[in-house]
């Protein structure tokens, strides 16, 4: 049976979202808080370090391709390399995600006199962390797939 890997990772974003409204919505604060977890600052950081990250390590094209792994057919040598372009970009968001907390702590640190502003900065701090998280929900699926997908022309191959 064919997976769409898009309609997996659509059905993903539907999933997060209801979730999400389900916390926001059942917590005492309401739609409100909503803006609370929005810092673009801190997803840039983790955007500007990950596609850039895979372009020099010249794993883009390989990382593009995982989302059609099940629509297209690959050999498997193009699903190993999907694989690892999927593994390389679930390592560059989860130091892009510390590089940015990091980065963060040492603002807050710096401006500790303002006792007030600790809660609120700490808050945002941890965005990136959260932003990392939400990313690697979407990509643990792209690499199952293309593994599964792999295992399935390895068995193939076999028989």
């Amino acid at each position: 049976m064919k997976k769409n890997i898009r309609l997996v990772l659509l059905g993903e974003l539907l999933l997060f979202v209801i979730v999400f409204t389900l916390l926001i919505v059942g917590g005492s604060y309401g739609l409100s808080a909503v803006a609370w977890f929005l810092d673009l600052p801190s997803l840039l950081i983790i955007i500007m370090i990950l596609i850039p990250g895979l372009m020099i390590m010249g794993e883009w094209k390989d990382f593009t391709k995982a989302f059609s792994v099940g629509i297209k057919d690959y050999r498997l040598l193009e699903l190993k390399n999907i694989i690892e372009a999927v593994d390389a970009a679930q390592k560059l968001t989860v130091f892009a995600a510390l590089f940015a907390i990091i980065i963060s702590g040492v603002l807050i640190l710096g401006h500790i006199d303002d006792l007030s502003m600790i809660g609120p900065n700490l808050a945002v701090c941890f965005l990136s962390g959260l932003y990392a998280v939400i990313i690697e929900f979407f990509l643990l699926p792209l690499r199952l797939n293309a593994e599964r997908k792999m295992n399935e022309e390895m068995d193939m191959e076999d028989e």
